[in-house]
């Protein structure tokens, strides 16, 4: 959180590697004393309703917030009152706020849970103080914009022993589950490599969602009345707002400093099958190719590799991700006319492929029929959360078991991206160590582990 007592510091705090491999090994054995000791989170029965803050609300978050309505919305903060103007009408009686530690401070005694929908580059600042304050925590893709903070934030959620969840709603789908016992089944047989693709940042073939490849502006214009600048930038080096959709709202995806490019944006959502249907942990390396890329914002399109071991009597798999129009070759089994889309999910096993959760060709999968059911079905993403708020069952995208992992593989491949890597990284890979928690050939390319700290703000 920051100082308040330095509101106007806008100088960067640089973490020496020291500070850094301290703060690494800190995630593992985090020491801040819960406040479950003395009597943890508020006890909600299932028959009662949960008090809600949301906390970014203008976009995602807004929606975040509608599945809720069933609940109490007690308080809503936004630093763009504009751009939540939509939400705030929509709950008349909730208290409102700019800043997001003036509310905790302020509600703490009404909050029951928040939801996060910030830009990713704040999205562990605000958990995080919602976590140190015993609150249960459902926090947007790809839960922070950092892989430390990733792994920070599940620690932190275990110690405090709250109930979390991170917005990749296609986990709770039957999809997911039809993928996962098919290939637990044998339908494919061992899966050796599984291929990712997504548009983004393109929208189809023709548009834009964000740009991405560009340098920062030049110049600077008038601050809107309804934003406050100082407290959306954050933890980021402080920079001039520029208007005309710029940075905000949503476009703050392709810029290092505020978002995660297409890989943070989609591979939360698009991976999540793929770790739940091979069991997969960290990769052992990563390497990447891209077209243009500079520090200021993501490439337009790249191209990332992930190597995983052997699992139990899984074989060691590779996965491949691809951006911004990019694919792997149509596979043979695709029927002459059937779509090769601009999203998809290819699984290679050594018995035949699956796109999606359907075997390929079409006749394969009406042979097979459905995988013996093995999984429980959801009641629904954002019912995991509240079920598990009220004492039940953890959510299945909860920060310990399972996000906070996910989210670390998917920003490790934007580490290979970075611009000050590339030329090394054409002679070898990144090699991760677990254990150590560190890339072992590159020790430069572990400062993006983490992130420097406008200074005054923290977890």
């Amino acid at each position: 959180m920051r100082d308040d007592n330095k509101p106007n510091e806008t100088k960067n705090r640089k973490l020496s590697r020291r500070d850094f491999m301290g703060a690494a090994a800190a995630a593992t054995a985090f020491t801040v004393v819960p406040r479950h000791v003395l009597g943890g989170p508020r006890q909600v029965a299932p028959s009662e309703k949960l008090n809600i803050a949301g906390i970014g609300i203008g976009g995602q978050g807004g929606h975040d917030i509608d599945q809720f309505k069933e609940q109490n919305i007690v308080a809503l903060c936004d630093v763009d009152w504009r751009h939540a103007s939509r939400t705030f009408r929509r709950y008349p009686d909730a208290k409102k706020y700019k800043d997001f530690r003036e509310m905790l401070d302020k509600e703490d005694k009404n909050i029951d849970g928040v939801v996060v929908g910030t830009p990713d580059h704040t999205h562990a600042i605000v958990s995080m103080a919602a976590i140190k304050r015993d609150k249960h925590v459902y926090c947007e893709k790809p839960l922070t914009h950092t892989v430390l903070e990733a792994k920070m934030l599940a620690e932190a959620a275990r110690e405090h022993k709250v109930a979390t969840q991170m917005g990749n709603q296609g986990q709770a789908s039957e999809e997911t589950r039809l993928m996962c016992e098919a290939i637990w089944d044998g339908a494919i047989g061992q899966v050796r490599e599984v291929h990712i693709w997504t548009d983004r940042p393109l929208n189809g073939i023709d548009k834009w969602y964000w740009p991405q490849g560009v340098d920062r502006p030049e110049g600077e214009d008038p601050i809107p009345d309804t934003l406050d600048w100082d407290l959306w930038v954050g933890p980021a080096p402080m920079r001039p707002y520029v208007g005309k959709r710029t940075y905000n709202p949503f476009v703050w995806r392709g810029w290092w400093d505020f978002g995660t490019g297409a890989l943070g944006d989609i591979g939360c959502h698009s991976m999540d099958p793929v770790f739940r249907a091979l069991k997969l942990g960290y990769p052992t390396s990563v390497e990447a190719c891209c077209t243009l890329v500079n520090n200021e914002t993501y490439p337009v399109a790249s191209r990332v590799t992930y190597e995983f071991p052997a699992r139990g009597d899984m074989a060691p798999v590779k996965l491949h991700w691809y951006d911004g129009g990019m694919k792997p070759p149509r596979p043979a089994e695709l029927e002459d006319g059937r779509n090769w889309d601009t999203n998809g999910q290819l699984y290679v096993g050594d018995k035949g492929k699956m796109l999606g959760c359907r075997l390929i060709p079409e006749t394969r999968q009406q042979e097979y029929g459905k995988p013996p059911q093995k999984l429980e079905r959801s009641p629904g993403h954002y019912k995991e959360w509240v079920i598990a708020c009220k004492g039940g069952k953890p959510a299945g995208s909860n920060f310990p078991d399972h996000a906070g992992l996910l989210a670390q593989v998917v920003l490790m491949g934007n580490i290979a991206l970075r611009p000050a890597l590339k030329k090394k990284l054409l002679s070898t890979k990144l090699f991760w160590d677990a254990g150590q928690f560190k890339f072992t050939n590159m020790p430069e390319a572990n400062q993006y582990l983490t992130k420097e700290y406008r200074q005054g703000w923290a977890l």
